[in-house]
């Protein structure tokens, strides 16, 4: 690393002599009467409008003399300094080599002087350290929350930073128990609720019905254009399959949130999907409710399953941490986007088998046997939210005839 590092400066000093010197040893070829010429050519111009002006009558006589007499003088002088120009001109060619020795000798005492010779060497060593030490001090944070609220247990604010402390680290359940901590002491706080009922969907595997579901709408009581509460609120109406309240909800995030914003994007994104499908979903339902209306053994029809058996590829494994979270889920290729069944685990237990079946159901009427063609899909999501982000590494397979106990193997390869 060293020769390396010297080789470079070595290089940079040559480069940077070989820009200065050239210059300096180049003799200066002052052509002098091309020079005195124009000066002269210049003055002749400027006495042809004097002239004219003193005819036309915008000066008087005596303010052309003065004019024309000053017009003489500084003709005069820039003859004389280019005269002096051309004497010095070829003078100064000692302080090449004085440039030549000292800007190297400068650089390299300054280096020694004030630099950190080994700095390279002790940022390659320091680097893997560093990325190791970031989780450390998270859970040292933890650790100092957890001690002070056993003095203090009636301090809302360090219950609520020790509930975003455990969201980060994935432990949804702690952080839930925090943010119930919290809520009990604030009360109806809509940044607490929102808190709270996020952690307990992620505990839930990101379903938002009962304690969350009024939790949000709660906060939306308190903070009516809360853009977070906005979003949780859509998304539990459309769990409920209550599409019209969920739109509602989403269109006004569109007018709080400025037009070329991310969130104005992603909620855009959503409201085409729902509008787009919707009426696909209540065909299907429809047909689905036909189907079990005129056939007399639906009672012990079979439970649609699907085996999923899901890993990571080797371009993605160095690119997640063993704590992040997946969600494993199939929902409708012609339905919301809301999953049919759901499963959640770790990086840390891939690779994985696993069973989507119609237990796992949301609602009645958004079982996987309700719908003859389906999307499975495999996600990690660094931020633990059911929604998909930004950066989030995805898997997929298109079912379009879905059976009874089907078996799929999903790699999880591409990213958002």
């Amino acid at each position: 690393m060293n020769a390396v590092y010297w080789s470079s400066v070595v290089v940079l000093i040559i480069i940077a002599l070989a820009i200065l010197l050239p210059p300096l040893w180049k003799k200066r070829e002052i052509e002098d009467a091309e020079s005195d010429q124009r000066n002269i050519n210049i003055a002749q111009e400027r006495i042809k409008e004097l002239k004219a002006q003193l005819q036309a009558g915008t000066l008087t006589k005596q303010q052309y003399d003065e004019q024309y007499g000053e017009l003489e003088l500084t003709l005069g002088d820039d003859l004389d300094i280019q005269q002096q120009q051309n004497q010095s001109s070829s003078q100064g060619r000692w302080v090449i080599p004085v440039i030549a020795l000292s800007i190297p000798l400068f650089s390299v005492f300054c280096y020694f002087s004030l630099g950190e010779p080994d700095a390279l060497i002790k940022a390659e060593i320091k680097q893997p350290k560093q990325v190791a030490q970031n989780g450390q001090d998270i859970n040292d944070m933890v650790q100092r929350l957890a001690n002070r609220l056993k003095e203090n247990p009636d301090n809302a604010k360090d219950w609520i930073m020790l509930g975003r402390s455990f969201k980060y680290l994935k432990q949804f359940k702690l952080a839930a128990n925090s943010f119930e901590k919290a809520y009990e002491l604030l009360g109806d706080d809509p940044e607490v609720l929102l808190h709270y009922a996020d952690t307990l969907a992620m505990v839930n595997n990101g379903r938002l019905a009962g304690k969350a579901s009024e939790l949000i709408f709660k906060a939306l009581e308190k903070a009516p254009n809360d853009v977070t509460g906005l979003w949780l609120a859509g998304m539990a109406k459309a769990e409920e399959r209550d599409f019209s309240q969920a739109l509602t909800h989403w269109r006004k995030i569109q007018t709080i949130v400025p037009k070329d914003s991310d969130p104005y994007e992603q909620v855009q994104k959503l409201i085409d999907n729902v509008q787009a499908q919707v009426s696909g979903t209540e065909e299907s339902v429809v047909a689905a409710e036909t189907t079990t209306a005129e056939t007399t053994t639906a009672e012990t029809a079979s439970v649609i399953s699907i085996d999923v058996q899901v890993d990571l590829a080797a371009t993605v494994k160095d690119k997640v941490s063993h704590t992040d979270t997946v969600f494993i889920y199939a929902k409708a290729l012609t339905g919301p986007p809301m999953p049919l069944a759901i499963v959640r685990k770790q990086v840390k237990d891939l690779p994985i088998s696993v069973t989507l079946d119609d237990n796992m159901a949301m609602m009645p009427t958004m079982k996987l046997s309700n719908f003859k063609a389906v999307k499975v899909m495999a996600r990690v999501s660094k931020s633990g939210s059911a929604m998909p982000q930004k950066g989030d590494f995805v898997g997929s397979v298109d079912l379009t005839q879905l059976q009874e106990n089907q078996s799929v193997v999903i790699v999880i390869n591409e990213q958002i």
